[in-house]
């Protein structure tokens, strides 16, 4: 069976053979009308007609394939969310995603990168699954690339997309003053990480503005893992003296806060608060109970990221290095929040 063509959607969608290409170039707005553009996709889907890729990318002389190199997908569970944006994105502009992984290890990174300089990628977003000031390989041209999770060693070197974690770090906080809390503890991510120190300032600015004063022996830098989580919050919650509200680095602190609560007796939300961070999947909804938690916006910062180099590409422009993009973290409201006890045991 012979190929659709674009004459044999313009036949059946009653249109000229240019008028079919202006949809499929992306030049159709201004000169083709709604309904004209929807009788041509749906002649397009009837006939099953895609265009030649090749053809198009060695006249315009682009690969429509865009390079998305990472530090790790196998290990990180927000990897699947960052690449499912990233390739979303970029169909939705005619494009592809060659994804490889990197696996932190210098020597495949570079061999990683030659590959995609072989393969001609219209350009590169260099991912990362945890957030870190990087150091870009030299051999990836900042005018064509855009970091997603990550900013650069050297400030306006390279564009990136992030978080907005200094903004999630309040919203967790204001979480719990909403719900009338105002004995809040804070068992916060690695010291010298710069999403947790994003967050802990947020945490701070979020007392002040309520008029609270954030107490040093509940300030604390504890980690990322469940262990770290328990000992803390053994320590923290031991004493009649203790918050009624906790914020967590992310969710898995707070899983190891509601294990040390279980075996201190404490009962969750009624005596304690807790607040996590990430919306881990499988995690963050399958606890008891069920965790109020920030989410990171790994999905959009995929498609923002994809979005903003090909916005450059299009342009036929440099992608400004000096960019850089803050997307909203979201709360998530479920059951590990209520209001405090009046009568905690004191």
């Amino acid at each position: 069976m012979n190929r659709p063509t674009a004459r044999d959607v313009a036949e059946l969608a009653g249109v000229s053979r240019a008028a079919v290409s202006f949809v499929f170039s992306g030049r159709a707005q201004g000169n083709l009308s709604a309904a004209t553009k929807e009788k041509i996709r749906s002649a397009a889907d009837r006939l099953g007609y895609r265009p030649d890729e090749v053809a198009r990318s060695l006249r315009r002389q682009r690969s429509a394939v865009v390079g998305m190199l990472s530090d790790e997908i196998a290990t990180s569970p927000f990897a699947g969310r960052m690449v499912l944006g990233a390739m979303e994105a970029a169909r939705a502009r005619g494009h592809q995603v060659l994804l490889i992984e990197s696996r932190k290890d210098p020597a495949v990174e570079a061999e990683a990168v030659a590959e995609l300089r072989a393969r001609r990628v219209d350009g590169i977003v260099y991912a990362a699954m945890s957030m870190r000031r990087t150091a870009v390989p030299a051999t990836i041209a900042p005018e064509r690339c855009v970091l997603a999770n990550c900013l650069p060693r050297e400030p306006g070197s390279y564009a990136s997309v992030v978080a907005a974690e200094r903004a999630g770090g309040r919203a967790a906080v204001d979480v719990l003053i909403s719900a009338g809390h105002r004995d809040i503890a804070l068992l916060g991510g690695e010291v010298d990480d710069v999403a947790a120190t994003d967050r802990a300032h947020g945490f701070g600015e979020g007392l002040r503005a309520a008029g609270l004063t954030a107490r040093p022996e509940w300030t604390l830098r504890v980690g990322w893992q469940i262990d770290e989580g328990f000992a803390a919050a053994l320590e923290l919650l031991k004493g009649p003296d203790r918050p009624t509200g906790i914020v967590c680095a992310n969710d898995r602190v707070a899983t190891g806060v509601l294990l040390a609560v279980a075996r201190l007796g404490i009962v969750v939300p009624e005596q304690l608060s807790i607040v996590g961070y990430d919306d881990q999947d499988q995690m963050a909804d399958r606890l008891v109970p069920a965790l109020t938690t920030v989410a990171l916006p790994h999905h959009a910062m995929g498609a923002a990221a994809v979005n903003l180099l090909l916005d450059a590409v299009d342009a036929g422009a440099d992608v400004d290095r000096t960019a850089c993009e803050e997307l909203p973290c979201p709360v998530v409201l479920r059951k590990s929040v209520t209001g405090p006890d009046g009568d905690r045991g004191r």
